[in-house]
């Protein structure tokens, strides 16, 4: 059997209602992207002004922290006893007749270095004894016969009283 074709009718207001659909959701899409670009700058400023509100807290916090620390460390030094404790411990104040023994070096022996790294590489002993140079500079200094003159100016002008009269300066 052979087909005939037959001329279908085509529903132009079927195809009309889709467009319709269309350019409603066109419409409304602008809408939104319109929308969207208009309130995107105030989402943006309510943003960055909820991130600064939250670091304003929380450096109240902090500051409230501290105050209350300086608060308790105020009532701390209003007491008499902390105050004798803080001058004996940092200012090593003592009560009459009470001894002081001040320990130096008080690690354990564990955590002591056990050997000295050099001072220099360089040097690291001398050819001399030197506390007996100094004793022998002093008691040398103090049996010199000879006082040399002391110039107070330039070093290399001779004394006042060995000028010759003919260079002496004169009197204003």
């Amino acid at each position: 059997m052979a087909r005939v074709a037959t001329p279908r009718r085509v529903d132009v207001r079927g195809w009309l209602g889709g467009i319709r659909r269309s350019g409603f959701v066109l419409i409304m899409m602008s809408l939104v992207v319109l929308a969207a670009l208009v309130l995107m700058p105030t989402l943006g400023t309510y943003l960055e002004q909820r991130q600064r509100i939250a670091a304003l807290e929380h450096a109240i916090a902090a500051d409230q922290a501290t105050i209350d620390a300086l608060i308790a460390e105020r009532e701390r030094w209003s007491d008499p006893a902390y105050i004798t404790t803080q001058a004996r411990e940092r200012l090593y104040y003592v009560q009459p007749g009470e001894v002081v023994y001040l320990v130096d070096n008080d690690l354990d022996l564990a955590h002591q270095p056990t050997e000295r790294p050099p001072v220099s590489e360089e040097v690291t002993t001398t050819h001399s004894d030197w506390m007996s140079q100094l004793l022998r500079s002093i008691t040398s200094s103090g049996v010199a016969e000879v006082v040399a003159p002391i110039t107070i100016g330039v070093p290399d002008q001779p004394a006042p009283e060995d000028q010759p009269a003919s260079e002496a300066p004169a009197a204003p």
